[in-house]
């Protein structure tokens, strides 16, 4: 993923006390992503509405970064219930989508379902989709206890047949379209869709505490699409998008996207494209191989951290001197503080990789082979995190190896990425990532030759 795409999600990280549970919930609004042009003919996508359905989520969020709508208009909530999510929860304060016939104001819902409300109820919103993974596999017949009517994953949501309005009121008949589709894709028989009508109105209580028949009374043609909870997360994200797509097909939205719609490309965009970027920029990470925990990590001797990730599932919490990045269900890293304060320059780096020269932003993240140099001449203090080094506290003018790092300094798993720190007499300046990816770092050093991007060698 360019990484470029980091700006769309840009937040402020405020420190919360976590003794403050509501408190603590406040600072998890989910977003709403607008894509194409708005118009009168807006497909709502909502993921995350339970926080222990990571595929609905997973797929909602793939649209917002991986998707562009060439015509029309889509509206995403990737993380309707942020803190359930963050919780691995279905709802820490009770099953959200039991709330939207009635909720008291001093619920820590309230707000969220007020809000996701005014947008379900807006006039430019005509069909609604709600992403679920559910339990087994339904079957209109009894077959075992993963495949009966009393489960609901690998199924297409209606609260009835038909709706009286202009567009899209019939349901079952869309429905039953998207699962023709569905089918026609299977990863394995066994996965194959079902229309699924819960006839809310024939009295059906807990149905009619849901968001789809909040919308379907509201005049919206509204849809739960369930995959099962059977299946490994990328292949629930894999029927989800399928769906996906064909209700936007239904709607006449028009769509690219920057992979191969199958199951293992699915994995790879959940698994790899994931970074964050740290006060503007000064400092990215790649979270997709990132170790379970890095200590004295530079943060603003305040305790704010200002930070941008590359998906609206990914934020960072405090407790304590941790702070601890979650994509989705997942808790990917804990960083220990260590408070500093931040230098506001931005400067290019001058640096010798492999024996080629280069300018080089805060926040790169560069490939060598064999080795990389800090010219000596840039003003700042360079500290190589793991560089064995007892003569020079400044390591700028160094000529520095993968050797002579230790390896449990890297930032990954696989013992490649280590971390080149910057410092302006007794501030943090900015970070940048070495690679020593192998044959993929000597690929792009000759490809960077071929290209004369480096001005000499040395």
């Amino acid at each position: 993923m360019n990484l470029g795409i980091l700006k769309l999600f840009k937040l402020l990280f405020i420190v919360v006390l976590v003794q403050n549970i509501y408190a603590d919930n406040k600072s998890f609004d989910f977003d709403l992503i607008k894509k194409g042009q708005d118009d009168n003919n807006t497909l709502l996508i909502v993921g995350g509405i339970q926080g222990d359905e990571p595929g609905g989520f997973m797929a909602a969020s793939l649209i917002t970064t991986h998707y562009k709508i060439q015509k029309g208009s889509v509206w995403i909530v990737p993380n309707l219930n942020f803190y359930s999510i963050i919780k691995r929860s279905r709802g820490p304060y009770g099953d959200m989508n039991r709330k939207f016939a009635k909720i008291p104001k001093n619920d820590p819902d309230y707000d969220s379902i007020q809000r996701i409300k005014e947008y379900i109820s807006s006039d430019n919103v005509k069909l609604i989709l709600n992403l679920h993974d559910g339990s087994g596999y339904y079957r209109k017949k009894y077959v075992d206890n993963m495949h009966s009517p009393h489960r609901w994953g690998q199924s297409s949501i209606i609260d009835q047949a038909n709706l009286d309005i202009e567009q899209y009121g019939n349901l079952e008949k869309i429905s039953q379209r998207v699962c023709t589709y569905l089918n026609k894709n299977l990863i394995r028989t066994e996965d194959s869709y079902l229309v699924h009508n819960t006839k809310t109105r024939m009295g059906d209580k807990e149905m009619e505490k849901t968001l789809t028949y909040f919308a379907i009374n509201n005049g919206k043609a509204a849809f739960g699409n369930e995959a099962s909870k059977s299946l490994p997360v990328h292949e629930r994200a894999y029927y989800h998008l399928q769906a996906l797509e064909e209700y936007m097909r239904v709607m006449g939205i028009e769509f690219t996207r920057s992979f191969d719609l199958t199951p293992k490309s699915v994995k790879n965009a959940l698994d790899n494209d994931i970074y964050i970027s740290l006060y503007d920029d000064k400092i990215k990470l790649p979270l997709s191989q990132i170790r379970n925990y890095l200590k004295y990590f530079p943060i603003k001797k305040d305790g704010s951290l200002e930070f941008t990730p590359s998906n609206p599932l990914t934020t960072i919490i405090k407790k304590g001197n941790i702070y601890s990045i979650h994509y989705g269900n997942r808790r990917m890293v804990k960083l220990k503080a260590d408070y500093l304060d931040i230098e506001s320059e931005n400067p290019n780096i001058q640096m010798n990789i492999d024996g080629y020269e280069k300018n080089v932003e805060f926040g790169s993240i560069i490939t060598a082979v064999n080795n990389f140099y800090v010219s000596p001449n840039t003003g700042y203090r360079v500290n190589v995190i793991g560089y064995q080094n007892k003569k020079q506290r400044n390591e700028s003018g160094l000529k520095i190896r993968k050797q002579q790092i230790l390896k449990r300094f890297s930032i990954d798993k696989k013992g490649k990425i280590y971390r080149i720190e910057f410092y302006k007499d007794k501030k943090f300046a900015g970070m940048i990532l070495v690679n020593f990816e192998g044959k993929k770092a000597k690929e792009l050093s000759l490809a960077l030759k071929e290209k004369k991007i480096i001005s000499k060698k040395i």
